[in-house]
C-alpha cells in the first residue's frame, strides 16, 4: 500500500510533498523564512531571539569560504543550502535524529535533491565537499556551544571537536530580528547563484 501523501503549505503558495518533494516546489523565500524561525539548540541559547538555522547556515557559509578560498559559488551555495531541509523538517537535535532513524534521514535526503536539483547543484555532492562543509558545520557548532549555549570550552572540544582560539574573534556569532536573518539569507543565495553563471 503506497503512504498517503504529506503535503506541507508554504506561504509563497507552494504545496510541498514531504514524501515526494520536486523541485519545482521549492522556493527560498520559503526556505529563508522557514529557517529564520527555526531555533537551534531547541531555543536554549542566551539573546532576544533564538539564534535560527537561517543565521548558523550563514555563520558556516562564511566559515567554509575562509577554510577555502578558492571554492566556487557553487560550492560556497552547498555550504549555504546544507540545512535547507529544516525549513520543513526543524531542526532536531542529534539525539532525536538517532533515536527516529531512517525514516528522518530519508526525508532529508529527498528534500536536499530537490533543493540542490531546484538550485542547479548536483543532487548528490561529492564526498570532498561535504567533509569541507562538515567541518565549517562543527566550528560554528563549536563557536555557537561556547558563545550562546552556555557550553565550556571543554565540553565544546568534546562534543564537537577542537578548534583554534582564533575562530571565536574571527566569527562572530549574531542574534538578530528573523526578518533581517531571513532577508541576508535571500540575498547570499541570490549573490551565489549569480556569481555560479
Amino acid at each position: 500500500m503506497k503512504p498517503a501523501r504529506a503535503w506541507q503549505r508554504m506561504l509563497s503558495g507552494r504545496r510541498l510533498d514531504l514524501l515526494d518533494p520536486t523541485p519545482l516546489d521549492i522556493e527560498i523565500q520559503d526556505i529563508a523564512h522557514g529557517l529564520s524561525f527555526v531555533a537551534r539548540w531547541n531555543g536554549q541559547t542566551s539573546g532576544d531571539f533564538p539564534y535560527s538555522v537561517a543565521e548558523h547556515s550563514l555563520l558556516v557559509e562564511r566559515i567554509f569560504s575562509e577554510l577555502n578560498p578558492n571554492s566556487s559559488p557553487q560550492a560556497r551555495l552547498v555550504a549555504l543550502l546544507h540545512d535547507a531541509p529544516e525549513y520543513v523538517l526543524g531542526d532536531l537535535i542529534s539525539p532525536v535524529k538517532a533515536a527516529v532513524g531512517y525514516g528522518y534521514e530519508t526525508l532529508d535526503e529527498k528534500l536536499t535533491e530537490a533543493i540542490h536539483r531546484r538550485f542547479g547543484v548536483p543532487a548528490k555532492i561529492s564526498l570532498d565537499l561535504k567533509k569541507k562543509i562538515k567541518k565549517a558545520d562543527k566550528i560554528s557548532a563549536w563557536l555557537e556551544a561556547i558563545e550562546i549555549a552556555g557550553f565550556a570550552k571543554h565540553e565544546a572540544d568534546k562534543f564537537f571537536g577542537k578548534f583554534d582560539k582564533s575562530y571565536l574573534t574571527k566569527f562572530s556569532i549574531q542574534i538578530r530580528p528573523p526578518a533581517l536573518v531571513r532577508s541576508d539569507y535571500i540575498e547570499k543565495c541570490f549573490t551565489l547563484l549569480d556569481n555560479s553563471k
